[in-house]
């Protein structure tokens, strides 16, 4: 949604990936709002008549420049208009499970930085809300 736009009247469909590198998982940061700072999955939304496994490819590749296997279904999320955090969206995100196969990490303009971690090192991070969760249920699905 650009800026300006008028808030959605129904909930969005969207998507991220856990994305898992020799034991590793990649973390970018927000470049604007909502969540503008805050680390979290590479991910977005659904556009109409694109399967999820179509939508999370285009979206990790458009924001990381990186190719991904999906491993699976790894949990979601629900995120509610919340002013407050400059939200207006209601938004259901469904989280993938998935592997680094190519490429090195080029951020688009939504992103301003990327972090590979251990999974139990996000600890002192600003993240979004749930994150260590939809981690670690990935990282049971991929072995890392």
């Amino acid at each position: 949604m650009s800026p300006g736009s008028p808030a959605p009247i129904r909930p969005q469909l969207a998507v991220s990936a856990s994305i898992f590198r020799d034991g590793r998982i990649l973390l970018v940061r927000r470049a604007r709002q909502p969540g503008k700072g805050v680390y979290t999955l590479p991910g977005g939304r659904v556009e109409f008549g694109e399967t999820l496994v179509e939508a999370i490819a285009r979206e990790v590749r458009e924001e990381t420049s990186l190719t991904i296997e999906i491993a699976g279904l790894s949990g979601w999320r629900e995120v509610l208009p919340n002013p407050d955090l400059g939200a207006n969206g209601h938004f259901v995100i469904l989280s993938f499970a998935t592997r680094w196969l190519a490429g090195e990490v080029v951020l688009n303009e939504e992103l301003d930085d990327a972090k590979w971690l251990a999974p139990d090192a996000i600890g002192p991070l600003r993240t979004t809300e749930g994150l260590a969760e939809i981690i670690h249920a990935a990282r049971a699905m991929v072995g890392s």
